[in-house]
């Protein structure tokens, strides 16, 4: 860190486990870990890798000849020495950075902290990476979903959320998700696609527009879909059919596509209603709406050819 260095983590992790193994057949017992003895020789002033040897041999030495003149070193003056080459690579506005970022990035930085003063770095790292782990999970399991508006005088979709000067299209409401849909979350994903359609038809009724017509789903940040959600796409694919809603995909990716192909659902929801950008689909539904107003038991989709 201090001296901007590249490390491989997967490299650190095979030099561990190499050198306990080897020191297994030798009766060798780690008594501090690699990155104290790093802290320590950094602060004593090394500079390349050729310190380790230096250290080994002078470690050796120190066993084999001079460990009588240790044996009644007290433990706190072994500890102090580990102590003080650790204090100097805390770093507490590292630690106030990640408080003002993301929570649960300091929530990280503390369980390793306490991991390996109270335990090891061992247990820091399975700490770190457990508490890391859960955080990807809740993240797949609990995608962020969002409800997209036109910015005024562009083409432009994005959520109306962050941009409140987007526009709602009347009659129509479009929608991103921002995640693979896996079995973890299809369950939630078809419960909040049905509530987004619920508050967008009374927010309609509530301000008088025309009805919901239509709903648009954003596939663009979606990398891939299982079984599950193919099934979840069927299901909001039947409570759209069931409230008289045309539903339309934009953007799937190549892999979403094959597996939706695979699955027959292209031909359920016809591949007219795929589009590339919110824009086409968007005038899709638009022409829609104003060409088959009076018959909606048609398909509106006659004499559109979208991308």
């Amino acid at each position: 860190m201090f001296k901007n260095y590249h490390i491989d983590g997967n490299k650190e992790m095979i030099a561990i486990g190499t050198m306990n193994i080897v020191g297994s057949f030798t009766s060798c017992y780690l008594t501090t870990g690699p990155f104290s003895r790093s802290a320590v020789n950094y602060n004593a002033g090394c500079k390349t890798a050729v310190s380790n040897i230096v250290m080994a041999i002078a470690v050796m030495m120190t066993l084999l000849f001079l460990t009588p003149l240790f044996y009644y070193t007290p433990l706190v003056v072994l500890s102090a020495i580990i102590v003080s080459a650790m204090l100097g690579l805390i770093d507490y506005q590292a630690a106030f950075h990640l408080w003002n970022i993301d929570k649960f990035d300091f929530l990280v930085c503390i369980s390793a902290y306490v991991g390996v003063v109270f335990g090891s770095v061992e247990i820091g790292l399975v700490i770190a990476v457990l508490i890391s782990v859960l955080r990807v999970l809740l993240y797949i399991a609990r995608p962020r979903t969002f409800v997209l508006g036109n910015i005024p005088n562009s083409v432009v979709y994005r959520n109306v959320e962050q941009y409140p000067n987007a526009n709602h299209i009347p009659g129509i409401l479009i929608l991103e998700i921002d995640a693979p849909i896996y079995f973890a979350n299809a369950s939630y994903l078809r419960e909040r696609i049905t509530r987004w359609i619920d508050e967008e038809e009374d927010r309609v009724k509530a301000s008088g527009e025309n009805s919901l017509q239509s709903v648009i789903i954003d596939l663009t940040t979606v990398g891939n879909i299982d079984t599950s959600g193919i099934s979840m796409l069927e299901e909001v694919k039947k409570i759209a059919d069931r409230r008289g809603l045309q539903l339309a995909l934009v953007n799937p990716g190549s892999e979403v596509m094959k597996k939706l192909n695979k699955a027959k659902f292209l031909e359920n929801i016809g591949q007219k209603w795929i589009f590339l950008t919110v824009e086409e689909a968007v005038r899709a539904c638009n022409y829609m709406l104003h060409t088959c107003k009076a018959d909606s038991g048609k398909d509106g989709s006659e004499g559109w050819d979208n991308v």
